[in-house]
């Protein structure tokens, strides 16, 4: 069984992507590290495998790059049909190495129960995995309410959450509410960042990313 964390989100665009570069900054300190977008939609405008590249500071070696790729900017059940094709789920999670000397950080497509296909979510891919999951959620109105129900939808399925990642400006009172009411732990809460650098992500991961190191102990 691999070793690392499945990153979903409240929502597509929340911050998934830079949250993974994050964490390869924070967690590559204790070991091998290694990041895996397993399907990735909208391909003509987006590429979180190499913006995670890129913001984590990645070695060619550390990005995994096998999986589904679609055109369309859509979810990825319709995606892939009007490509004219179907996501296995069970082939795609057959796709990760079983490489148990490096950690992993694996990059969902959407939200948690986002559709795969006609019968499978993003959670029967988590599932399959077996991995600790970090949710991210913005800071902002309504997140208490999208984060609280991330978390019971995973909790559901027997998945661990190993914390939550929150984006945007700080808010004291969001963060208290769910951790009060989620009985989880905010491991970071991540600004706003302009200009959106290397540099400047690792620099907050340093002082503001999981400082208790809950990570670091879940991910052995």
């Amino acid at each position: 069984m691999v070793r690392g964390y499945f990153v979903t989100g409240t929502d597509t665009g929340v911050g998934k992507t830079v949250a993974s570069a994050a964490l390869m900054h924070r967690l590559r300190s204790g070991g091998p590290i290694r990041y895996w977008k397993p399907i990735q939609t909208g391909i003509e405008t987006d590429d979180d495998t190499a913006t995670v590249e890129r913001l984590g500071g990645c070695t060619a070696d550390e990005v995994w790059r096998p999986g589904v790729r679609l055109e369309r900017p859509v979810s990825p059940h319709l995606a892939a049909r009007l490509a004219g094709t179907r996501i296995d789920v069970a082939a795609v999670a057959r796709l990760l190495p079983d490489d148990r000397s490096a950690r992993w950080i694996v990059e969902g497509a959407g939200g948690a129960l986002v559709p795969v296909n006609e019968s499978e979510l993003m959670t029967d891919l988590m599932t399959r995995l077996a991995l600790p999951v970090i949710v991210v959620s913005r800071s902002t109105l309504g997140t208490i309410n999208h984060t609280l129900l991330t978390i019971e939808a995973l909790r559901r399925r027997s998945l661990e959450v190993a914390g939550v990642i929150m984006a945007g400006p700080a808010n004291a009172e969001n963060r208290l509410a769910i951790e009060q009411y989620g009985h989880i732990h905010v491991i970071g809460e991540m600004p706003p960042l302009d200009p959106l650098t290397p540099d400047a992500l690792a620099a907050w991961v340093r002082t503001a990313l999981d400082p208790r190191e809950t990570l670091q102990e879940i991910a052995r």
